[in-house]
């Protein structure tokens, strides 16, 4: 139940009434009709702007509309009253039996209560992580992979039928690095003093585990023979173990992808898809050869004209042209990337998501070209940046142990201070807003720590039926008991103010899934969690509030099914945050 849009379908069903009638023009083409909560929540429970994106194109005043979309309106038997605010803002209050039913709908919903089908099912492939297989991921691909996954669990819980990828960057320059350096603890492993690691190479000790398994594996074989005859098999192998050590360090965050990509695969057996991409844009006449201006800011020695084959990228709003074969005619970085991004759109997704670092932002505008040529503009891509995490203890700037030798890792801060706390904490900001992450806050039992703040507010309400069990041991607390009693004692002003909140959960994942924002789900659990607790507080006050009211089986029911809604809502937020919902708190 999705109060908002059953007032929209009210209000579109006013407006063709009025259309019928003569009051509006017969041939109005209705725009956008939006419900949403007052801002200030003594205007009612719900403002319509339908007066206001009407007038213009029925010629009309906003206040006319109104005044005429309201007599039609009011004849609802739950509606309380109308107002007519500013311009022409409908101000909707409903009677307080639309709340109750809406406790019960929860009730009844449960998990489900939220959901939608809006999507119709729509495929969606959703790329994130996709970090270097080169060694453990460190914190800002945490914030990255945390992102990714509720923004994934959002639009599932949405409707949409989503693919969680990987994108395995296994292929150039970075990953024989990473075979050679594994090479060196492989000797290591055979017992030769290797001494200080090489400039260039990867210093960290999370590749002594590699290059023992390799020396377990081929014993010594290897050791004396030429590059050219260990370079292959040791890149696969090791980068076969560093996947494995990432996936590794993603289930601690409860993190799976559906998919792994090989990057290497694009051209792999006499399969060359990064040619079929370029050749599918040079069929559009999307591809010519020519010179690129040199980029400001580059060193004019360092600078040479030459021609390359070229993607037309500034016809899909992109600021310069793009390279994706250099003058020798190897492929650029770029053009695996487009041959990537062709590769998901023959697999018939076309809704595609990718989630970027901040040091991707200049790469957005090329990825949305190609992926906009390469389907005719019939597949979106929406790019996420995800800014930096600065690491604080108590305040101060800190920095961990780096078992990696360059970095903090991912698994450092989980092993710190737990899942929950570091999923919660990585969304409780913008992606696009940099994230100061305090070991200390993030773990403290108070208000100022978010996710304790919302779990306990679940766990508070396990403890109300834990206790209610024993004070009035013979009431029916069972959910379908819930839902069918009396709930017209819920009129106190802090109960039905929690349940409006509940009321905006559909509405509020609707959004969320629209605009890729699961941040604003972390938001509105604090908010609700905050609800809650005030409301148990008021009971600490005024003893007739309280949830449990040991004299009065028919009060204590109906505040039984409001806290029973508010625990199944903060239950399915956390669910889709990837957060525990626990009934008892250490």
């Amino acid at each position: 139940m999705n109060i908002f849009s059953v007032v929209e379908g009210r209000v579109i069903a006013a407006i063709d009434a009025l259309k019928r009638d003569g009051v509006l023009p017969a041939d109005l083409i209705v725009p956008q009709i939006d419900a949403e909560a007052p801002r200030d929540e003594a205007h009612g429970d719900v403002a319509v702007n339908a007066a206001l994106v009407l007038a213009k194109p029925a010629k009309m005043k906003p206040r006319e509309i109104a005044e005429a979309l309201k007599s039609k309106l009011d004849a609802a038997d739950d509606i309380g009253k109308i107002d007519i605010a500013g311009p022409g803002f409908l101000n909707i209050t409903f009677k307080p039996v639309v709340w109750h039913d809406l406790v019960r709908t929860i009730l009844i919903e449960g998990d489900g209560f939220g959901a939608s089908g809006a999507s119709k099912g729509d495929k969606l492939n959703l790329e994130y992580v996709s970090a270097n297989p080169t060694g453990p991921m460190h914190v800002g691909h945490c914030r990255g992979a945390v992102f990714g996954d509720a923004l994934a669990n959002l639009l599932d819980f949405a409707g949409y039928d989503v693919t969680r990828e990987y994108y395995i960057n296994d292929a150039g320059g970075q990953v024989n690095v990473l075979a050679r350096s594994a090479f060196l603890r492989y000797r290591e492993a055979l017992g030769e003093d290797i001494g200080d690691i090489p400039e260039g190479l990867y210093p960290g000790d999370y590749l002594k585990p590699v290059g023992a398994a390799l020396a377990e594996k081929f014993g010594p074989a290897w050791r004396d023979r030429p590059e050219s005859d260990w370079l292959a098999d040791v890149r696969a192998f090791t980068i076969d173990k560093m996947m494995d050590m990432i996936r590794d360090d993603l289930a601690a965050l409860n993190i799976r992808h559906d998919m792994f990509f090989s990057e290497a695969s694009l051209i792999k057996d006499g399969r060359d898809s990064v040619r079929a991409a370029i050749d599918t844009l040079r069929a559009k006449g999307l591809i010519y050869e020519g010179q690129l201006e040199k980029p400001k800011g580059h060193n004019d020695r360092e600078w040479e004209d030459r021609t390359q084959t070229l993607f037309k990228s500034t016809a899909f709003g992109d600021d310069e042209d793009r390279a994706l074969q250099k003058s020798d005619g190897s492929y650029t970085y770029f053009a695996g990337d487009v041959a990537y991004h062709y590769d998901k759109l023959q697999r018939g997704f076309r809704h595609l998501i990718n989630v970027f670092g901040a040091d991707h932002i200049g790469y957005i505008s090329r990825m949305k070209a190609a992926v906009a040529a390469l389907s005719d503009n019939k597949a979106d891509l929406d790019v996420k940046v995800v800014q930096l995490v600065r690491l604080f203890r108590a305040g101060e700037p800190f920095k961990m142990s780096k078992r990696a030798g360059t970095f903090v890792t991912l698994r450092d801060v989980v092993d710190e201070v737990g899942r929950d706390p570091v999923r919660f904490m990585m969304l409780y900001r913008k992606n696009q807003e940099t994230l100061d992450f305090d070991f200390a806050k993030v773990t403290e039992q108070s208000k100022d720590n978010p996710v304790f703040y919302v779990q306990y507010a679940h766990a508070r309400v396990a403890s109300v039926f834990r206790n209610v069990s024993e004070q009035m041991p013979g009431l029916d607390t069972s959910l379908g008991t819930l839902a069918k009693a009396d709930l017209s004692s819920l009129t106190d002003a802090g109960e039905l103010d929690l349940i409006r909140r509940l009321g905006a959960f559909p509405r509020l994942i609707e959004g969320a899934a629209t605009s890729h924002e699961p941040h604003r789900l972390a938001f509105y659990l604090y908010d609700l969690a905050s609800a809650l607790h005030g409301q148990w507080s008021r009971g600490n006050d005024s003893p007739h509030l309280r949830f449990i009211q040991s004299n009065d089986g028919v009060a204590t029911s109906a505040r039984l099914a409001l806290v029973a809604a508010t625990k199944t809502v903060i239950n399915s937020g956390l669910k889709v945050l990837g957060v525990e919902a626990p009934d008892a708190m250490r």
